[in-house]
C-alpha cells in the first residue's frame, strides 16, 4: 500500500511574484523540473511551501493547481499539520483529498506535549482521516522530540503508513528501521543523512535539495535502494557543499535561490523570511555554474 512512497519525494517550495502573491507560472515551472528530473512523489504544503504564511484561500487554490499540473503523474502528498488536534480533523474533513495518497502530519509545535500527548495527537488523527498519514518529526522546528518509541506505538496504527524522522540522530533513525514493522516507510527528513538511512534499511527522503537537483539526487537515492552504495555516496560528496548552501541561511531561502539561478522560478519569499545574503548568492552561483 505505502511502498509507492519509497525514494525521493519533493518537499515543493512556493513561488511568489514581486508583490507577494503565488506565482503560479513559477508553480507550474517547478512541478514540471522536477517531474522531469525522475523524482518519485511530490509533497504539497510542506514547511518550504512557506505553507504558514499561506491563507486558506490561497492553500486551495495553489493545491488545485498543483493537481492540475502534475495531472496523475506523480503520487502526491499533502501537509496537514499543526498544533490544534480539533483544528486538523476539521481541515482533513474540508480539504479535497480525493488526489493524494497520504498526508504529512507534523508533531505539535510551541505546545511541547509530552509522548503520550503526541501518541494520542496522531490516534486521533488516525482514528479520522480517509487516506494514509506520515508522522513528521522535526524537533528543530517544533521544540519537541517524538521518541524512537513513541514511534514504533504509532506504528501498529492501521492509517499511519511511515514517517519523515529529521531528528538528525542517527541512533534514533536505527531504532525506528530496527523495530518497525515491515511495511512502515522510514523516510529520511535530513538531506545529508538521508543516504546514511536507506543504507541502514530506510526507505528514502522527502528533500529540500531534491527539487534544485532532481536527477541527481533522486538518481543517488535510487543507487542506495539499489544496493550501489559506492555510486551513491559519490554523487552525495558532490552535492554536499550545495546541500549546505541551501540550509545556511534557511529553508526555503537558500533552494529558492538555487530555483532561481536554474531559472525555475524567482527567489522571493514572504516575511518574516528575506532572501539569501550577497555572499552565500555568490556561493550558490559558483557551485552551479562550475
Amino acid at each position: 500500500m505505502s511502498g509507492f512512497l519509497r525514494g525521493t519525494g519533493v518537499a515543493l517550495a512556493t513561488p511568489f511574484s514581486k508583490d507577494g502573491s503565488i506565482d503560479y507560472q513559477g508553480v507550474t515551472s517547478l512541478v514540471n523540473y522536477c517531474i522531469e528530473g525522475n523524482v518519485e512523489y511530490l509533497v504539497v504544503l510542506g514547511t518550504t511551501a512557506e505553507s504558514v504564511t499561506l491563507s486558506k484561500e490561497e492553500k486551495k487554490k495553489l493545491v488545485a493547481h498543483i493537481v492540475n499540473v502534475n495531472d496523475k503523474r506523480l503520487p502526491l502528498v499533502i501537509g496537514i499539520g499543526g498544533n490544534n488536534t480539533a483544528a486538523i480533523l476539521k481541515e482533513i474533513e474540508e480539504t479535497d483529498l480525493s488526489h493524494f495518497d497520504a498526508i504529512l502530519s507534523v508533531v505539535p509545535m510551541y505546545n511541547k506535549p509530552n509522548q503520550e500527548g503526541i501518541y494520542q495527537h496522531y490516534k486521533t488523527i488516525n482514528d479520522h482521516t480517509p487516506i494514509p498519514i506520515l508522522l513528521y518529526n522535526v524537533p528543530s522546528r517544533t521544540g519537541t522530540n517524538m521518541t524512537a518509541n513513541t514511534t514504533l506505538r504509532l506504528a501498529q496504527l492501521d492509517k499511519i503508513v511511515g514517517i519523515k524522522e529529521a531528528v538528525g540522530d542517527v541512533t534514533q533513525v536505527l531504532k525506528i528501521i530496527k523495530d518497525k514493522p515491515k511495511e512502515f516507510l522510514v523516510i529520511s527528513g535530513d538531506d545529508t543523512l538521508a543516504l546514511p538511512a536507506v543504507a541502514a534499511g530506510g526507505d528514502g527522503v522527502i528533500s529540500v535539495i531534491g527539487q534544485g537537483f532532481p536527477q541527481e539526487f533522486s538518481e543517488m537515492i535510487r543507487l542506495g535502494l539499489s544496493g550501489e552504495t559506492e555510486k551513491a555516496f559519490s554523487i552525495l560528496y558532490t552535492l554536499l557543499p550545495i546541500i549546505d548552501y541551501a540550509f545556511e541561511e534557511g529553508n526555503p531561502a537558500g533552494i529558492k535561490h538555487i530555483l532561481k539561478i536554474k531559472g525555475v522560478c524567482e527567489d522571493n519569499l514572504r516575511l518574516p523570511l528575506i532572501p539569501v545574503s550577497q555572499d552565500l548568492a555568490k556561493k550558490i552561483r559558483t557551485f552551479i555554474e562550475n
